[in-house]
């Protein structure tokens, strides 16, 4: 039995025709027992995640997996993943109908919906297809937030704030440019962004001082914001943020490293660092724009992440 969640929203409406126009058919001529549900607004994702959840293993052991599917985009796998507790026995397959699908672009994921069905159908004859990638967890006054690709302070998060509400994605999306949207805003918000002091806590080791930042992704897989590649070397397993911090560069600078975050090019830049680290804290001395898999969570002045490893098991 397959447990499907589709958000039907999903790239201005498309999620829903791909369900009922693609995976849906797909279903019934390979005969495939499953049950679907439909979010119908924000957070109800994870409501439905923890109450099939909660079914499935009143019903069965925990060791036969429960096996859930998700059709949406990046933010739809984050909030499934905030139903999912750590070390449960979920495997998650993923069908990406979103703008950006970073997650995807990372593991390999078609963009064909019926090969990725198919792939997530294989995986229960063929384990190798099932992989096992770390859960970011991130820990604010307001509680804490699992994430799957990156969590961001400072501009890239500001940047997803106002994706989120642009009519301009919901355009863009429709002819197959929905990444340009983040491409277009991050422009617009690169010289209006007004820098802060920071002080960041990798690990035990001492402390880094930032007089001017613009913002730290802290990332699992390579890339976030529709395709840049802001951490080329990111390894979703092997229990460490890799990160991306932007400090103490001036902004016309950034306005040409920008475009090479693309490649992976943009970490040559004097004033784009490098870290690798298991345990972050990061203090800013005013509250910045944080965003988990591109979701944003509000504004903090401090955050803890820290990441357990090979907690998430995804079909790839």
């Amino acid at each position: 039995m397959y447990h499907i969640i589709v958000n039907p929203a999903s790239r201005s409406g498309r999620g829903l025709r791909i369900w009922e126009e693609a995976i849906k058919p797909a279903l019934t001529e390979k005969a495939v027992s499953y049950q679907v549900y439909f979010s119908k607004e924000a957070g109800e994702v994870t409501l439905l995640t923890q109450k099939i959840i909660a079914t499935h293993f009143s019903k069965s052991s925990d060791e036969k997996p429960c096996r859930l599917i998700i059709l949406g985009g990046d933010g739809t796998v984050n909030e499934a993943l905030q139903g999912i507790a750590p070390s449960r026995n979920v495997i998650v397959g993923y069908i990406p109908t979103g703008s950006s699908n970073d997650l995807a672009r990372d593991l390999g994921i078609s963009k064909d919906p019926i090969k990725a069905l198919s792939r997530i159908l294989d995986a229960k004859t063929k384990p190798e297809y099932i992989k096992r990638m770390d859960r970011g967890i991130v820990r604010t006054d307001d509680g804490l937030r699992s994430f799957a690709v990156s969590c961001g302070i400072g501009y890239d998060a500001a940047v997803c704030e106002e994706v989120m509400h642009s009519k301009l994605k919901g355009l863009l999306n429709k002819i197959g440019l929905g990444k340009l949207t983040y491409l277009g805003i991050a422009l617009k918000l690169l010289f209006s962004t007004k820098p802060v002091s920071c002080t960041l806590y990798l690990d035990d080791k001492e402390p880094i001082h930032i007089k001017k930042l613009l913002f730290i992704a802290s990332m699992t897989h390579r890339f976030e914001g529709g395709g840049f590649k802001f951490c080329p070397m990111a390894d979703y397993a092997d229990g460490l943020f890799d990160l991306c911090v932007v400090g103490n560069i001036p902004k016309l600078v950034i306005l040409f490293a920008l475009p090479t975050a693309f490649f992976g090019k943009h970490l040559l830049v004097p004033g784009i660092n490098h870290y690798r680290a298991a345990r972050i804290r990061i203090t800013t001395n005013r509250p910045l724009w944080v965003h988990t898999d591109g979701e944003v969570i509000g504004r903090v002045d401090g955050m803890e992440i820290s990441c357990i490893r090979q907690d998430i098991q995804f079909i790839s």
